[in-house]
């Protein structure tokens, strides 16, 4: 019996995704667990393997089509003994949008009211049907609810913020409404219900300016317009939803280098090479310690209570093309300098060709975003969600400082933490930036 292979579900909040490149084309032998495909999500490229041994009948999503749908087939492998008659019976029952590009088909709507009353739609091509006759004002009907497309979780999240899908613009393929159009509905305020009895206000919902009125600003030659990949329209979301939702706070603190340098030289010429230690696997460590010192800290806000985290599990900034990921050392607390070191080296590298797995980026429990190799003296970063703090990691340069009322030079690094109100007061948050400072001033502390 042909097998159908599914556009994979590589993370758990992922919808659709991006066929980059085949590997295998139609009529190649495959065996399970060959690569024959690549997918490209929001943050990485991921690898497809087969799930069985036969030969490739049929490639249904043609090489770099754009939003795929989770579980759409992508293609067909014959088992042996089995010829092309045989895929009759699996293509016909697809979808013509899955069949065709892979983009994802609208939901059907329920079948038509048989009946006097002629019920009108609209088509992907944007033209009106009635059963032949044209309205009589000439506008289309509303579409109901049933019939705009849109993915199982944006109708459950729809539902759950009582937010009217026909408020909706659809981001997704043939305007299909995704998680991301629900969300961004919600902060802006559109589509809300009341609730039956309630009277209602009407008033204009704050938005955003639109594409048309902000390109009408500038002249048409004087710009040239980039679109959106995957990766920035994931960090514009996940940002709105961090300043929309997340009342942040922010705690600075200095911390004096110059025992943490010659610490860090011994240690470095005594490696021979095996490894060389950064400021910032310092600043990792120090921060996974200083949690374990303040657990309190190390803790997630969830609508139904704290998660408070048994381990120091650290998200590390990377820069990449075009954006930014969040490789995260899992267990920083109990490795040592050196294994954080090796990780992270590892972890940045494959970040910035997109081949980390998404259990490489998700989660964690806190995050630092060092913008110190910059020359950047201080900043405040935007915490990322569902983690409750962040630590803002600027420059380590030399100053002026006052030691038993004379003026000595030491090296001094700036840091910012940001930090969730919800679940981290201020006092917690000096508490940990205390204890981090602690182990930043007196390293022999971390290697016991």
């Amino acid at each position: 019996m042909p097998i159908q292979i599914l556009m994979p579900a590589l993370s758990p909040t992922m919808e659709e995704g991006n066929l980059a490149k085949w590997h295998v084309r139609e009529g190649d032998e495959v065996s399970a667990g060959d690569v024959i495909a690549e997918i490209e999500t929001d943050k990485a490229v991921m690898e497809v393997e087969a799930v069985d041994e036969g030969t490739i009948g049929r490639i249904i999503v043609e090489e770099g089509a754009q939003g795929v749908a989770v579980n759409k087939p992508i293609a067909i492998i014959l088992e042996e003994g089995e010829g092309p008659d045989a895929l009759e019976n699996i293509t016909t029952g697809l979808a013509p949008a899955a069949a065709e590009t892979g983009a994802g088909a609208a939901e059907p709507g329920p079948p038509a009211t048989q009946g006097t009353d002629k019920v009108q739609t609209q088509t992907q091509s944007g033209k009106a049907s009635n059963g032949g006759d044209a309205p009589l004002d000439g506008q289309i009907p509303w579409p109901t609810a049933s019939r705009i497309p849109a993915s199982p979780l944006a109708r459950r999240l729809a539902r759950a913020a009582n937010i009217e899908l026909q408020a909706i613009k659809g981001s997704g393929p043939n305007g299909r409404i995704t998680k991301r159009d629900v969300e961004a509905a919600q902060t802006a305020g559109i589509g809300q219900q009341a609730p039956a009895g309630t009277a209602v206000t009407p008033r204009a919902p704050a938005q955003a300016l639109s594409d048309d009125t902000i390109r009408a600003l500038y002249e048409p030659d004087s710009y040239q317009l980039v679109p959106h990949d995957n990766m920035r329209r994931t960090i514009a979301t996940r940002l709105v939803e961090a300043k929309s939702t997340i009342p942040h706070f922010y705690l600075n603190i200095d911390c004096v280098l110059n025992e943490l340098m010659s610490a860090r030289k011994r240690m470095n010429d005594a490696a021979e090479g095996r490894f060389k230690l950064s400021v910032n696997d310092f600043i990792i460590k120090a921060l996974a310690l200083a949690l374990q010192e303040v657990p309190d800290a190390n803790v997630t806000w969830t609508e139904e209570g704290r998660l408070l985290h048994q381990r120091s599990d650290i998200g590390v900034a990377v820069a990449v093309e075009g954006g930014l990921f969040t490789p995260v050392i899992r267990h920083a607390d109990l490795k040592t300098l050196s294994e954080i070191s090796n990780e992270v080296k590892d972890l940045a590298a494959r970040a910035r060709k997109r081949r980390l797995a998404p259990h490489e980026y998700q989660g964690g429990t806190t995050s630092i975003s060092n913008l110190g190799m910059f020359g950047i003296k201080s900043f405040d970063a935007v915490i990322n969600p569902p983690h409750a703090t962040i630590l803002a990691v600027g420059a380590g340069e030399q100053r002026p400082v006052v030691n038993d009322d004379a003026i000595n030079v030491a090296t001094i690094m700036s840091c910012t933490l940001s930090c969730d109100h919800r679940v981290v007061d201020g006092a917690l948050g000096a508490d940990l930036l205390k204890a981090f400072k602690g182990f930043i001033e007196d390293p022999v502390r971390m290697l016991i």
